[in-house]
């Protein structure tokens, strides 16, 4: 493997790490009406469990309101019991065609909770960047014994992953520090 495979690689791997840690810390709840409060729910849609997003539209009309429209009105009962069933705190209302979800505002201890929860993402997010960096070192080192790269090669290739890493443990530290903001507002 060349060098400059392997640095693309860790930036490869380490964008999608964190990427999946920003997702993971937007899905915390804010107080505020997010579709994406609703994304992991799955209701039985003709006998397999199909995410909602797929059987109805969803909208945040105001800033306490989720709004879910199902696509066939049969499945209404179904997404219904599965936000109740979601233990998301929501407590649905069938609307003729529609399903209301107040989004009632967080107290102190929900939102401490919640920073709690945004924190433990992050971690685990920096934990996976961290192994990226491992793992992309021990390839650097094994592509030297190969004589396939330099010994120079390698320790720059170590900085270089190591200023990628730092970059993306950052990036990681700001999403945090503006879901706490959003929270403890």
């Amino acid at each position: 493997m060349e060098y400059k495979e392997i640095i693309q690689n860790t930036k490869d791997a380490m964008s999608k790490a964190v990427d999946f840690t920003k997702g993971q810390i937007d899905k915390v709840r804010t107080g505020r009406a997010t579709v994406s409060l609703v994304d992991n729910i799955k209701a039985d849609f003709y006998g397999s469990m199909t995410p909602i997003t797929q059987m109805a539209n969803i909208s945040t009309p105001d800033a306490r309101t989720i709004v879910i429209q199902p696509y066939d009105k049969s499945t209404m009962s179904g997404i219904e019991k599965a936000i109740q069933a979601a233990d998301l705190g929501f407590n649905p209302m069938v609307d003729g065609a529609i399903i209301r979800i107040p989004v009632p505002p967080l107290t102190e201890e929900r939102r401490k909770e919640y920073v709690k929860m945004a924190k433990k993402f992050a971690e685990d997010g920096k934990v996976s960047v961290r192994n990226v960096r491992r793992e992309q070192i021990e390839i650097l080192k094994k592509t030297e014994k190969d004589k396939v790269i330099t010994e120079d090669e390698r320790k720059r290739g170590e900085e270089e992953i190591q200023k990628i890493t730092d970059t993306n443990i950052k990036a990681i530290d700001v999403v945090l520090a503006a879901k706490e903001k959003e929270l403890m507002d």
